[in-house]
């Protein structure tokens, strides 16, 4: 890695990841088949949850997981339409939910953790004539790797029937209270983009409990087939869907048979090998970005009148380092961001939000204008910088040698 460059992101593919990309083109099949099973148990196990799906994406795991709830025995005649999210998150979020057939609905975050806040959430809810017809969940977004108040949510989607949902895109192996993120909610979507923290490319999770959910997630992410198992048997003569009278008269096949709408959303061999070699190594690179944040920190601790740095919990899993200026600060982002760019220090903002700053949903403009005032700063005032486990010595030596160049 170019050491004069100090990107938010980066990959490097090791011997490991190296050898297991070449198993999969030795093995001669490239869409899903073993290397994918075995990501599946692997990641359930992690994230201490008894199944996990493999998806194209992060976001079509969490449509997927939506999508499902229109069809499973328990929520299928849940009435609600509106899904209760974060607006200080990536648009994928609310354009899920939207391309799910329902409508997000936004409460204001916490300015520290960026997590939704629960009295939000109840106020939001109370105001509602009818709350289990007008809303049919709460997903919380772990951002930056931190989680949300799940016992709190939980206590919430509880007194008003609501589903609890998580959306864990940007917290693989985050922890709360014990319990890691996508572990607590009906089900959890997580993403494995490059720059994310176990990367793979592009692929997804659906992680849950909950057997019937995760046989839909499985049907819809191949288009709705029959089919619902994780390792098919039909090449051993058995399949649990075809008639029971074995005669198969009217030559029925449950790969070309669907029940439900669904969507193209399978991932490849090459994204859940690479996925599984991270995997074995999440620990290390938990921890090393645990210490380029304490780093970064201890450093720049000495600007904390105008920058708002990230809190430092052991039992968060960062996706980077995220700062907000401060109201009183001299300088503004686009300055300071400016600066650290052509320093050689690669920035991001902090997404904007969504109902307010984002213009593909400037419908919901004036709907929300006002009453989400921390998400609003946040998304003018904040962004972020990497803090991946690539980062060598001489790379965040430079990050605070710039910074003092930029803010001198």
């Amino acid at each position: 890695m170019d050491e004069t460059k100090v990107y938010v992101g980066y990959f490097e593919l090791g011997d490991e990841a190296r050898a297991v990309i070449n198993k999969v083109l030795d093995a001669g099949r490239i869409s899903e088949g073993k290397f994918t099973q075995e990501f599946e148990k692997s990641f359930a196990k992690y994230c201490n949850t008894k199944y996990s799906i493999a998806t194209s994406s992060g976001t079509a795991a969490l449509q997927a997981g939506l999508i499902a709830l229109k069809y499973h025995s328990s929520y299928k005649n849940l009435t609600g339409k509106k899904i209760i999210t974060s607006p200080l998150t990536y648009i994928a979020t609310a354009n899920a939910v939207h391309f799910s057939g329902y409508e997000p609905a936004f409460v204001d975050i916490d300015p520290v953790r960026f997590s939704i806040l629960p009295e939000k959430v109840e106020e939001l809810l109370s105001k509602s004539k009818n709350p289990a017809e007008e809303y049919k969940a709460i997903l919380p977004v772990h951002l930056m790797g931190y989680p949300c108040d799940m016992d709190a949510l939980k206590s919430i989607a509880d007194k008003y029937g609501l589903v609890l949902l998580e959306d864990s895109a940007q917290a693989h192996g985050s922890s709360y209270k014990g319990r890691r993120t996508g572990s607590m909610g009906l089900f959890s979507a997580f993403s494995f983009y490059i720059a994310h923290n176990i990367q793979a490319g592009e692929m997804g999770a659906v992680t849950s409990n909950d057997e019937e959910l995760i046989k839909l997630v499985r049907q819809i992410k191949a288009n709705g087939r029959v089919c619902d198992c994780p390792v098919c048997t039909r090449p051993q003569g058995k399949c649990p869907h075809l008639p029971k009278d074995n005669k198969n008269d009217d030559d029925f096949d449950p790969r070309f048979t669907h029940s439900i709408l669904g969507l193209n959303f399978k991932t490849m061999e090459f994204q859940a090998a690479l996925g599984l070699s991270q995997l074995k190594l999440a620990d290390k690179i938990f921890k090393a970005r645990q210490d380029n944040v304490k780093y970064f920190n201890e450093h720049l601790k000495k600007y904390d009148e105008i920058l708002q740095l990230p809190e430092f919990d052991r039992d968060v899993s960062y996706l980077a380092y995220p700062i907000v200026l401060k109201k009183d600060a001299s300088v503004n982002r686009k300055h300071l961001r400016l600066g650290l760019e052509k320093n050689g220090v690669e920035t991001r903002p902090l997404f904007g939000s969504i109902p307010t700053q984002q213009p593909a949903y400037s419908h919901m403009k004036d709907q929300y204008e006002g009453k989400l005032p921390n998400a609003d700063y946040i998304g003018k005032r904040g962004f972020y910088i990497g803090c991946h486990q690539y980062l060598t010595e001489a790379h965040l030596e430079k990050v605070i040698k710039v910074f003092e160049k930029v803010l001198k």
